[in-house]
């Protein structure tokens, strides 16, 4: 007899039952896009809107309309303005931001860093770096918030990794000031979808100014260290993301305002992704404890018996599908935005040039004519038996074509390592206070926490 429990349910806003007004939709989206999205969003293939505000808003839910704008049509599609309005003031022409030539640039002086055998060498730093972190569990009975001790711990790992640990600044503030970052800059703003002219001031963006600084600041004494290690001794600059970057400058590489976009590209959001997912990993694995304990005993046996954790990724099978899982619910980047420079289409939809283009992972993820019982956290979903059913291009946790996110294979192996270390000392259980609800603020964030019991096993 199966006695398995029901498919555990985590959080989640519930599909409108009738649009917004104008005043509603621009309060939601200010508040948490998440909760904007109606029944059509997770049941159509796509939803054609005209908005009165710029050109027409497409929802593409297809998984073959999203390979038509990502891959087949790419050059069609640029990124969106509403979108470049958000994080522009943040990246500037960093790697997330760039378009055209510069972006080709970076991509191009940043791939040798992300390519396997390159990434391959990380592992152990980032073994060594989450066994570090670990025993700040050892002794402790308070909760943790699991969403914040995420966030410092891929940043550990993003310093040692790509920048030798010689990031200036004190990590401990590190988390306070992403937070922060997040909450004030990173939020849509109702003048950008009234598309008001750039000369009125977004009060979100005014009130990041500061956090801004901080992290200007930090790139900028960052560089400053490396250029006089490299001045003072250049046999002994580690050859790391860093100092491939400084060597990308001149006439035919990076201009320098590139290399230090491109730099607090990866220090303000370069671990943020992985942060997020792996906290909503814990909890869903918290809540479902029929799914954690085959996990455990999975990572129990392959750190006990394979010291190399390069093989990681591929001997935990059930470990990876519960991230990936994880990631499904809770998309780290929800959003991917374009918008058409000329006319295209697909099947019957015609995409008239300036359409924009809305590519929402967090309803195609939870879409109903794609997945079976789609709001219940499943991991076997992704065991290797099954990945085969799932498209290309309904699953897009790092996004896809040209664009795809760079770091996407760091991204897993990271956080298959992490997984093995703090799940094979420890378990990790909800409290009553344990309500988190998603909210898009740049990534999907946990509002209120992930407030955690930590206990060795």
């Amino acid at each position: 007899m199966d006695t398995k429990p029901a498919p555990f349910e985590p959080p989640a806003p519930q599909p409108r039952q009738k649009p917004p007004t104008l005043i509603q939709m621009l309060g939601v989206v200010y508040r948490n896009p998440l909760e904007l999205w109606g029944e059509p969003s997770y049941n159509q293939p796509w939803i054609s809107i005209r908005t009165g505000v710029g050109g027409p808003l497409v929802i593409a839910n297809d998984p073959g309309l999203v390979r038509r704008v990502l891959v087949e049509n790419a050059g069609n599609y640029r990124m969106a303005r509403v979108r470049q309005k958000i994080l522009r003031p943040i990246l500037r022409d960093g790697l997330l931001t760039a378009e055209g030539e510069v972006w080709k640039r970076s991509r191009k002086a940043m791939a040798p860093v992300f390519t396997p055998r390159h990434i391959h060498t990380f592992a152990k730093p980032m073994l060594q770096r989450s066994v570090a972190f670990a025993e700040r569990y050892a002794s402790a009975d308070e909760p943790f918030d699991i969403a914040r001790d995420m966030t410092m711990l891929t940043y550990d790992i993003l310093a040692e990794t790509l920048f030798s640990n010689q990031i200036a600044g004190e990590p401990g503030s590190f988390a306070h000031h992403i937070d922060r970052l997040f909450e004030t800059m990173a939020r849509v703003d109702p003048l950008d979808i009234l598309a008001a002219p750039d000369w009125l001031p977004r009060i979100t963006r005014l009130r990041g100014r500061k956090v801004m600084r901080f992290f200007r600041g930090i790139v900028s004494d960052t560089i400053s260290m490396r250029e006089e290690l490299i001045r003072r001794d250049p046999k002994a600059a580690p050859t790391d993301f860093l100092t491939l970057l400084l060597r990308a400058e001149g006439p035919d590489g990076l201009k320098r305002a590139e290399i230090e976009d491109n730099i607090i590209t990866f220090i303000g959001a370069g671990h943020e992704t992985t942060a997020r997912a792996l906290g909503w990993t814990l909890y869903c694995l918290a809540e479902a404890p029929w799914e954690r304990e085959p996990i455990e005993a999975e990572i129990d046996r392959v750190v006990a018996s394979e010291p190399d954790p390069v093989k990681w990724l591929d001997l935990m099978p059930l470990t990876r599908a519960a991230f990936e899982e994880a990631m499904r619910l809770y998309p780290p980047a929800p959003s991917i935005n374009r918008e058409a420079i000329e006319a295209d289409s697909y099947q019957s939809l015609e995409i008239v040039k300036g359409a924009q283009i809305l590519i929402m992972p967090w309803t195609i993820h939870r879409h109903r004519k794609l997945w079976d019982r789609p709001n219940a956290f499943m991991p076997e979903r992704f065991h290797p038996a099954n990945r085969d059913r799932i498209d290309r291009f309904q699953y897009l946790p790092f996004g896809a074509g040209p664009r795809v996110c760079i770091g996407a294979s760091f991204a897993m192996q990271e956080a298959v390592i992490i997984l093995a270390v703090l799940m094979s000392r420890y378990r990790f259980d909800t409290l009553p206070e344990t309500k988190p609800w998603p909210v898009q603020k740049l990534t999907t964030q946990p509002d209120g926490g992930l407030p955690m019991r930590v206990t060795a096993r």
